[in-house]
């Protein structure tokens, strides 16, 4: 079973790495033709139905850019498409959501001190939640308020909002900041493949049928492309958040998960008025520090209630706490991490548990056994540095009752 958590944990490794390679291309992309978008002119020398055009010097050469806000008289041979990036950075963040959180659910989905449900329910209401974000979203474009910029963005806003207290009354504090990164990554993903994608090729459908294309669908397009692009800075935050216990086990991350999206907004605003030629908003930064002071002064609040894997022992643990070398190995996890590893650590430096992964108790390093073995057995990355001086022996012991525990 030792063999069988490596791989699973290669497993993870191979689709995050897929996750962020892809997230790169995909927000590279568009970061790049929002830019590109707004930096268009107008000359004198534009052909007929071009919009605007852009000279770029760039690897020691330079391009001439024109935009068609419908189509040219003339169709290309050859059209490169952007939309790989955008399905591939979602798919592969769904393998990640369903080796970690679904796999997982009994230790990183469900807080039982928040809902005490199976993991089957649990896993329903994430993959529900999600679903009924984007038909929210899309219905709310489609509507009469999607003719106003700002009224939509007021709305969503407020919905943004509701679904990030929603969450912390579902799932643990990491898993809630965790869904509105998948909520927004499915919009913007869905935007792409529902939307952006399908009205491009009703465009090329009617060039090749000789029809003249409605400019609706370039419009539309253009209107989802935005918003991807504001949406994109508050996603990024949200997926690294897991690794920031303050961002995420705090009272009120509910709200620091709201004010993202206001830091977010404010930043893009800056490169998007630049970009556009239109000033050099400086404001823009002085606000968005402000907002992240508020968030840090709100994550010094009261910390969440003690996780369901600190207080009750998942299913996966009864083995490891039935397991004969569960005490030495207990004492050895307790000897050389607790002392970072605590709901008060001693360790100079550290205020609160990394990861919020609390090992001072039997019940919680059962429900982590995969984590230590990984982490302290198979592996020498904990202690960092081995500053606890764990031994070479106590390494074969943890791996020894994670292979007992694990089973034939």
């Amino acid at each position: 079973m030792g063999e069988l958590a490596i791989l699973y944990e290669w497993a993870m490794f191979a689709a995050r790495w897929l996750h962020v390679v892809t997230a790169i291309a995909w927000i590279g992309s568009s970061f790049y033709f929002i830019a590109l978008d707004l930096g268009l002119r107008k000359t004198p020398s534009l052909p007929p139905l071009a919009h605007g055009e852009e000279w770029q010097v760039h690897g020691g050469g330079f391009y001439h850019i024109q935009k068609y806000l419908v189509a040219p008289e003339f169709l290309p041979e050859h059209l490169t498409w952007f939309k790989w990036e955008s399905y591939w950075t979602w798919f592969s963040g769904l393998m990640l959501m369903a080796l970690i959180y679904y796999v997982g659910a009994d230790l990183y989905l469900i807080d039982r001190n928040v809902l005490d449900v199976p993991a089957w329910v649990a896993i329903g209401l994430s993959i529900g939640s999600i679903v009924l974000g984007w038909v929210l979203y899309d219905s709310l474009c489609k509507s009469p308020i999607g003719n106003s910029t700002t009224g939509l963005m007021l709305v969503l806003f407020a919905i943004l909002v509701g679904m990030s207290w929603g969450y912390t009354q579902l799932f643990t504090g990491r898993a809630a900041m965790l869904h509105m990164g998948a909520f927004t990554a499915t919009i913007m993903a869905a935007n792409v493949a529902m939307i952006i994608i399908p009205n491009q090729k009703i465009v090329v459908g009617d060039l090749k049928a000789g029809r003249v294309p409605d400019a609706k669908y370039g419009k539309v397009a253009k209107q989802r492309s935005l918003h991807n692009n504001y949406l994109t800075l508050p996603v990024i935050f949200f997926m690294l958040s897991s690794h920031y216990p303050l961002a995420f086990a705090t009272q009120w991350n509910w709200i620091i998960a709201s004010l993202i999206f206001l830091v977010g907004v404010v930043i893009r605003h800056y490169f998007n008025t630049r970009h556009a030629r239109k000033g050099n908003p400086h404001w823009t930064w002085p606000v968005a520090v402000i907002l992240f002071i508020i968030i840090a002064w709100l994550s010094s609040g009261p910390k969440l209630p003690g996780s369901a894997g600190e207080e009750v022992a998942s299913r996966a643990a009864e083995p490891f706490l039935a397991a004969s070398h569960f005490a030495a190995a207990s004492l050895t996890v307790q000897t050389r991490c607790a002392m970072c590893h605590t709901a008060e650590p001693a360790w100079p430096g550290v205020y609160q548990a990394p990861r919020n992964v609390v090992l001072d108790n039997d019940i919680a390093i059962a429900n982590h056994a995969k984590d230590i073995a990984i982490q302290a057995g198979f592996a020498h990355a904990m202690p960092p540095g081995n500053v606890s001086e764990m031994t070479p022996d106590e390494r074969a012991l943890i791996v020894e009752w994670f292979r007992e525990g694990s089973g034939p």
